[in-house]
């Protein structure tokens, strides 16, 4: 597994977290609260080599002095956000897998970055790609032999920043008479991804999997 490395890769984690912690401050009682306990977590339980999260409930609600019913609220709340990313839904003897949405989080914070200074806003808008992204050392892209993999690889191989921000986070849902259905997120990443990256996502779709004629983009929930 590669590792988040690069010169700037531990500042930028930093840099997300500051963010965060801004914009929670600037916010009503529940926002502070939200914030807080997403930073916990992110610090204390986040694989930034594997992108993943995987925490049990129990060891969250330790975590956040908090009792198990409240963990369930509170991660709901941050996948409605798209503050979390569900990549594996949890089953008996296995805890849920989630990612970062590091696109809705600077979305969502974006305003507050003037408040921390010039730098931070600096060194988050350092990207050559549209609004709502960071600029990080990419992950790898999942190994495979379905469409989607080999879609994900080539477009990982092909632009590893729009891999990393967007593209890992769609889920693939059907593919039929040559359509594939992806769900987004939210509707935010929904509305970028149909706008800049759809044509590119079928353009090498084209390449890896001729089956995939044409994509939709749906929003997940």
């Amino acid at each position: 597994m590669a590792r988040l490395v690069g010169q700037g890769a531990s500042s930028r984690k930093y840099d997300l977290l500051t963010a965060l912690g801004a914009a929670g401050l600037a916010g009503e009682t529940t926002d502070r609260q939200t914030a807080l306990r997403l930073m916990v977590l992110i610090t204390a339980r986040y694989d930034w080599r594997a992108d993943r999260l995987s925490t049990g409930q129990r060891e969250i609600a330790a975590l956040w002095s908090v009792d198990e019913r409240t963990v369930k609220r509170q991660m709901a709340k941050l996948r409605e956000k798209g503050w979390l990313v569900l990549r594996r839904q949890g089953a008996r003897g296995r805890v849920s897998e989630y990612s970062l949405g590091i696109a809705k989080l600077l979305e969502d914070t974006r305003a507050h970055w003037p408040a921390v200074g010039s730098d931070l806003v600096n060194r988050l808008s350092e990207t050559s790609v549209p609004t709502g992204t960071l600029n990080v050392i990419p992950f790898p892209a999942p190994e495979g032999s379905t469409p989607w993999d080999r879609l994900l690889q080539a477009l990982a191989a092909d632009s590893p920043l729009l891999y990393t921000t967007w593209a890992r986070q769609l889920q693939p849902m059907v593919l039929e008479a040559g359509e594939m259905r992806l769900l987004a997120p939210s509707r935010f990443h929904a509305s970028y991804v149909e706008t800049h990256l759809s044509l590119r996502l079928l353009s090498l779709s084209r390449l890896v999997s001729p089956e995939i004629t044409s994509l939709r983009i749906e929003v997940a929930g």
